[in-house]
């Protein structure tokens, strides 16, 4: 147990550049407060003591603002940055080094005693906002686009974006020693990506009625590209930050 809340510190010291030394991390972070009460009432929760479970939680919840049910199941080194208004549900599972941002929902979607949340692989990055239904898997070191509402399975190294989320593969996977990829000032524009190549199919029809020169050159100059998904689903695309 000494070895995963020391786990839980680094993590959080390795992913925050805000963080000055462990001693802060312990003493004023809600999302590492929110863990670690977690894993005491998981515990309980374990062993049968359903109701102190749930009121350990509640308290948790009424001091960080996080709310993690009791019987969900968290991985090593789990960091919620910013931590107010994350939901995890009871049967939700998350993998090792996952990182959450504020907001995040890993909610169900039935009302059955059954698994009905989300299950999250090892290394995965999820942002503010965003929202996993259902009891769907996110592959490893994928990563899901801020305010991304994500209903369907996603392939490992994945990026997810969109409402609903679009599942877009890596062209250069990251590997599982790599560190964490928190830069989140880039979106990929799937819908103005897909409008671009609409728009330059017409053109070339149009060229073509008006018997002028028909041109491979996009609008602004460039390649032409034919972008729309799979028959999986999953659009294909080069590596980007969320």
């Amino acid at each position: 147990m000494l070895a995963t809340l020391r786990r839980d510190l680094h993590a959080a010291r390795d992913r925050d550049p805000a963080a000055r030394s462990s001693l802060e991390i312990a003493l004023c972070y809600p999302g590492v407060h929110a863990v670690w009460t977690h894993r005491f009432s998981h515990g309980l929760w374990n062993r049968g003591h359903r109701l102190f479970a749930r009121m350990v939680s509640a308290f948790s919840r009424a001091i960080t603002g996080v709310d993690i049910h009791p019987g969900a199941t968290l991985g090593q080194g789990l960091f919620i940055d910013h931590a107010t208004g994350v939901v995890i549900g009871e049967t939700a599972e998350v993998g090792d080094d996952v990182t959450l941002y504020q907001g995040v929902t890993l909610g169900g979607t039935r009302l059955v005693h059954a698994k009905r949340h989300p299950t999250l692989g090892d290394r995965v990055t999820i942002g503010a906002g965003a929202k996993i239904l259902g009891p769907v898997t996110i592959g490893h070191d994928s990563r899901i686009g801020a305010n991304a509402v994500v209903v369907k399975p996603v392939p490992p190294n994945s990026v997810v974006v969109g409402v609903p989320g679009q599942v877009i593969a890596r062209s250069r996977p990251r590997r599982a020693d790599e560190p964490p990829d928190l830069d989140d000032t880039l979106l990929p524009d799937l819908v103005g990506v897909s409008l671009q190549s609409l728009l330059v199919r017409v053109d070339e029809l149009e060229s073509t009625l008006n018997a002028r020169p028909r041109t491979a050159a996009g609008s602004n100059g460039g390649e032409r590209v034919d972008v729309r998904p799979s028959a999986a689903g999953v659009w294909a695309g080069e590596d980007f930050s969320i």
